[in-house]
């Protein structure tokens, strides 16, 4: 009961929000932490309402959901102009992304007085690979009053760029748990095991995807719009499950079965991806409202001052970033300056702080309230400036041109 009514008061909240042109996952998260997280029985027993394990296993099921839409959504024939720099910015730029964010915080931590960095390493790189990834969703929750009056390619290239760098930000957070977690492990098992994942996920999201397209070509009653939303969950929950099972990634997995699935010409693209957008937004809203509950208050006051300093230094560094691997790319000027300010972050840092805290990772508890308190600085911020920059770097075409051309 009351998880169903604080996801209705969520939806209601996302639909307020886009009236008022204010992100609607800033009004979730703030719902989840002014809710008390804490039970009170006519026992006189507290219980939680949300306990770590159980926000733990709806985050993953939730990012399982994301990264296939996002996997979906991609379309490579409608990407081509823009996958060239898109590909630049989501790996090269994620990766430059989390390995500076990965120097600052051992910095600080040896400006503590922590002088062995082998141990400050894992942390650290957890913190850069945790925010090193854009979020296309509440980009384009916020750039909405702009609908068909900003450039397609614009567009097409912070959809195509966000869909591709969660799974660098995957891949790279796990390497840092399983280096927390390998004290005394050899680095030969250490790297067995982070390929083994990366390898099996990408292999096994290949292949589901592929037999999730014949089996949907095969079948043409299973072709329809009230039975492909049905088959295609199915079969992603069959996917993410076997890849766990089997050591790999199910986040990976996900997402390439959804590439797969979505570039397919024997699916109806559009049914999927309507379907699967109520799914991704339910899951969206699901993960920082679980954050939200999980996340003490006072502790995300307490990594505020933290938080700025990276929300800060992540600017600069998408700014260098963003116009260096650019530089020499048909975006104008104007262009480079606007993707730098729409870096968003949202789902995948949630889940991933969620993920680290549910591990027997010393300073894993640590990572939710920073993770939660950087994604509310960047909504607060960057949220209600999005529209204003754009304005103000002439990137909006009038409403009149853009009604006519309609």
């Amino acid at each position: 009961m009351a998880f169903g009514g604080l996801l209705l008061v969520a939806v209601l909240l996302d639909d307020l929000a886009a009236r008022v042109r204010v992100p609607g996952i800033l009004m979730v998260l703030i719902l989840g932490l002014l809710v008390d997280n804490h039970l009170h029985t006519s026992s006189g027993i507290t219980s939680p309402l949300l306990s770590l394990g159980h926000a733990e296993q709806i985050t993953q099921a939730a990012l399982v959901l994301v990264l296939f839409f996002g996997g979906l959504t991609t379309n490579w024939a409608q990407m081509r102009s823009v996958i060239k720099p898109a590909l630049r910015l989501a790996t090269f730029g994620a990766l430059l992304t989390a390995l500076l964010l990965t120097a600052l915080m051992l910095a600080l931590g040896m400006a503590e007085g922590n002088s062995l960095w082998l141990v400050l390493f894992p942390q650290a790189l957890f913190v850069g690979s945790m925010l090193c990834s854009t979020d296309a969703s509440a980009t384009f929750a916020l750039v909405r009053p702009l609908a068909g009056r900003l450039p397609k390619a614009l567009l097409d290239l912070l959809e195509t760029e966000s869909g591709l760098n969660d799974p660098v930000a995957v891949v790279l957070a796990g390497v840092a748990m399983a280096l927390a977690g390998g004290e005394g492990v050899a680095p030969a098992a250490l790297v067995t095991q982070v390929l083994r994942q990366f390898l099996l996920g990408i292999l096994l999201g290949f292949l589901g995807g592929s037999l999730t397209t014949q089996v949907l070509g095969s079948r043409r009653s299973l072709n329809t719009n009230s039975m492909l939303p049905v088959v295609s969950l199915a079969l992603l929950m069959v996917l993410a499950g076997g890849t766990t099972l089997m050591g790999g990634s199910p986040l990976l997995a996900a997402y390439v079965a959804g590439l797969v699935l979505g570039n397919g010409s024997s699916t109806d693209r559009l049914v999927l991806e309507e379907a699967h957008a109520s799914f991704a937004k339910m899951a969206e809203l699901l993960l920082f409202l679980c954050m939200g509950l999980v996340v003490a208050p006072e502790d995300v006051v307490k990594a505020a001052g933290l938080a700025f300093l990276l929300f800060f230094l992540m600017q600069l560094v998408r700014w260098l970033i963003v116009h260096s691997l650019l530089l020499r790319s048909s975006f104008s000027l104007s262009q480079r300056t606007f993707i730098c300010c729409a870096g968003l972050r949202g789902a995948v840092p949630i889940a991933l702080a969620i993920d680290v805290w549910a591990s027997p990772v010393s300073w894993g508890s640590k990572m939710p309230p920073l993770a939660l308190a950087v994604v509310l600085f960047g909504l607060l911020f960057q949220g209600f400036a999005l529209v204003p920059i754009a304005n103000r770097l002439g990137l909006t075409s009038p409403v009149e041109a853009s009604s006519s051309a309609s």
